[in-house]
């Protein structure tokens, strides 16, 4: 039994600091905190009412490829896509929340881009074959399709991208107002020319 006993310590050791390893607390994931220090980022003030400061963003959109999903008094969401690399494939999300800011002709206009980034992935096949009496066995194959598969989302906070979004929809608020042209009168009544007087026309003798 004593010739067990110096195998015997060294492994219950072992197997100790195995679990006071495994008792350890997993690292956090480190991530950059949300500090709420900007409230211009993704906020501008324009002197229009909802329905126009929208509908100037909805063309915003527009004007710029975006496909429109959704639009109303209050809120407009567009899609667009983009290819940067053979594999690489990105969609934005644009949307643009339109609140009535103080009197009845401000509006305040709150936007948010969310990018989401796809990456062209192979994905293996596999196929079901009978087997008599065992029944169905999947079997993998070498063949593979490309599948995009979603590698990050991030929600933009650039502020130069967000300047120009709303520096466009300033743009799409005063082109209408600037091309309206100014009220035309409306014709006068053409008075009768005074320069021949009208004269009566003799009636034709009647024939006997």
């Amino acid at each position: 039994m004593r010739s067990f006993l110096p195998y015997a310590v060294p492994a219950l050791l072992f197997t100790l600091a195995l679990a006071g390893c495994g008792s350890l607390p997993s690292p956090r994931a480190s991530y950059e905190p949300e500090e709420f220090d900007s409230t211009t980022t993704h906020t501008r003030t324009f002197a229009a009412s909802q329905a126009q400061t929208c509908e100037a963003a909805r063309r915003a959109l527009l004007s710029q490829g975006y496909l429109v999903t959704a639009a109303n008094a209050d809120l407009v969401a567009g899609r667009k896509s983009f290819q940067p690399a053979r594999e690489v494939h990105v969609e934005m999300e644009l949307r643009v929340v339109c609140a009535r800011e103080g009197g009845a002709g401000s509006t305040i206009a709150f936007a948010s881009a969310l990018q989401d980034r796809y990456s062209l992935k192979k994905v293996n096949n596999s196929a079901s074959v009978g087997v008599g009496a065992i029944g169905s066995v999947s079997l993998p194959f070498s063949s593979s399709d490309d599948a995009l598969v979603k590698v990050a989302s991030e929600t933009l906070t650039d502020e130069r991208f967000y300047d120009r979004l709303f520096a466009l929809v300033e743009r799409f608020l005063v082109v209408p107002e600037a091309a309206q042209s100014e009220p035309v009168a409306p014709p006068s009544p053409v008075s009768p020319s005074t320069e021949a007087p009208l004269r009566p026309v003799p009636l034709s003798p009647t024939r006997g």
